[in-house]
């Protein structure tokens, strides 16, 4: 299983439609190879999606009726070769709606992961962001490594389907074998299909093929929006091209100062405050909460089921069963938004009268499976950008001693997060650092937005990233709500603070509270 939880902004979008380093090298130069950034992208009308990206329609048109455009961009295999064998990254944008005078110019946003495809994910979100596309061509693209961008491939979907249908929080000798072997299997499974990226996907990679994205876009600036993931994407950037970041914002931050461990621990710490407060509003409503009469019954209950189905799984999706592991993942993946506390409470009610469905269907959405049984890879571009990330490898004897730290934090999650550390054992590439390096002396502002109730990512990691990039550089805006994320709970308080500094260059005062 992955060392962390994904960090997925763009993962609820799916679900709504299933349900209704010092990282290595650095330096300030510009691209080495004159032909990559001075190629011209051909934008085209983008083609359906990849099984990579989780197949479906093409794009629709925008709600002005505009269409988005997709083009691929070459970016250096190796950016210590950058003469070198070249990749093609995938890019989608919608082009300003505004007077092309007021146009600034393109905005990149990465939505998360890492392992997320920005192609797929940005139409999903674009009247969220109409707004900023009044003087912003809207761009996204796929890392490398994830969808159409020389994707990583590891296991197929048979071998997927019971990946993540094993038990992940083993109770005996051979449960735990079990789970380091179909690790192992996995991860061996990556190296065999995908040896040659392997070592160029860290996210010191990406952030270089930012920067040429930038050349290429024509842009003398990064005007950047990075979510989840994307804010420790934005803030290696900022580490290594100081003087070239523009208008930014993070939104769902990333602690950097964290080591792998210390992330999944504050995950379990941030995934049990979404349970405790999903559980508070539940009865505290009108109607009958039909999950328990309190707070503490609700929890209880949720308990008992996970317990119930370690020892006896439940029908899920045909003909799949829902297991403990499945109905954790769908428990956390409903946590991501309060929007979708309904869909918990719904699948909860069902798995008590024995029907797993809901609560399977969450955990495909978690783990990228669509409906036709097929996976994209993000998963496998999840778990290898994680493990050429971080140097942390555990064993099983490790996570076995971390155990009751884990579930001091969360009963009901910790084994789960914990247990999860072993997905980089056995990794083919070291690991770049312990975390990644985002002090960024002399960059420009960069709005930096923490929710107060975030599951995924802490509250408490916003502060760390304004005190890592440095005095001047980070301003600090909170947001007193729930769900990962908070432009996207369309909060006007928020909305506004953001859209004025991409657009006007208004940069709020730090230490804004918005509720």
């Amino acid at each position: 299983m992955p060392t962390l939880l994904r960090l997925r902004a763009a993962a609820l979008t799916a679900t709504a439609v299933l349900l209704s380093a010092v990282l290595a090298g650095c330096g300030d130069d510009e691209a080495k190879d004159e032909d990559l950034t001075k190629q011209e992208l051909s934008w085209k009308d983008c083609p359906t999606p990849s099984d990579a990206q989780g197949g479906g329609a093409a794009p629709s048109p925008l709600p002005d009726g505009g269409e988005w455009q997709c083009a691929t961009m070459k970016a250096p295999l190796d950016w210590d070769d950058p003469k070198g064998d070249t990749i093609g990254l995938e890019l989608i944008r919608a082009r300003s709606s505004g007077d092309d005078r007021e146009r600034i110019g393109s905005l990149i946003f990465n939505f998360g992961g890492p392992g997320d495809s920005g192609v797929t994910s940005l139409p999903g979100f674009a009247e969220d962001f109409a707004t900023l596309r009044s003087r912003y061509d809207l761009v996204s693209f796929d890392p490398r490594g994830v969808g159409r961008s020389a994707p990583v491939i590891c296991e197929n979907d048979q071998q997927l389907d019971a990946y993540f249908q094993q038990d992940a929080t083993p109770d005996d000798d051979a449960e735990r074998t079990q789970l380091v072997d179909s690790t192992k299997e996995f991860n061996d499974a990556c190296e065999h299909n995908s040896e040659k990226m392997l070592p160029h996907v860290r996210t010191t990679d990406a952030a270089r093929d930012l920067d040429l994205m930038r050349q290429v876009l024509g842009d003398a600036k990064l005007h950047y929006f990075g979510i989840s993931y994307g804010t420790e994407l934005g803030g290696v950037y900022a580490h290594l091209f100081p003087k070239r970041v523009g208008r930014a914002v993070f939104d769902a931050v990333v602690d950097p100062t964290k080591t792998s461990e210390q992330g999944s621990l504050g995950q379990a710490e941030g995934f049990q405050l979404a349970l405790d407060n999903y559980a508070e509003d539940c009865v505290s409503k009108t109607e009958e909460c039909p999950i328990g009469d309190t707070a503490q019954e609700v929890k209880n209950r949720i308990a008992t089921l996970l317990e119930d189905l370690d020892r006896r799984p439940i029908p899920g999706v045909f003909p799949r069963e829902l297991t403990q592991s499945a109905a954790t993942n769908g428990i956390l993946q409903s946590l991501y938004s309060k929007d979708f506390w309904e869909y918990l409470t719904q699948g909860l009610q069902q798995a008590f009268d024995g029907d797993g469905s809901i609560l399977m269907l969450l955990s495909d959405s978690s783990t990228g499976r669509s409906e036709n049984g097929e996976y994209d890879n993000s998963t496998a571009a999840y778990t290898a950008i994680s493990c050429a990330d971080t140097t942390a490898r555990y064993d099983t004897a490790y996570v076995e001693r971390k155990l009751p730290q884990f579930r001091a934090a969360s009963a009901l999650f910790g084994d789960a997060l914990a247990w999860g550390m072993l997905g980089c054992t056995d990794w083919a590439v070291a690991g770049a650092a312990d975390h990644p390096d985002v002090s960024a002396p002399g960059a420009a502002p960069i709005l930096v937005v923490g929710n107060t109730g975030d599951p995924a990512t802490p509250y408490e990691g916003a502060r760390k990233m304004v005190d890592a990039l440095g005095k001047g550089v980070g301003v600090e805006l909170t947001y007193r709500g729930q769900g990962h994320g908070a432009y996207n709970s369309k909060n006007k308080c928020v909305q506004d603070a953001v859209n004025g500094y991409l657009l006007d260059g208004k940069v709020p005062r730090t230490g804004t509270v918005c509720t």
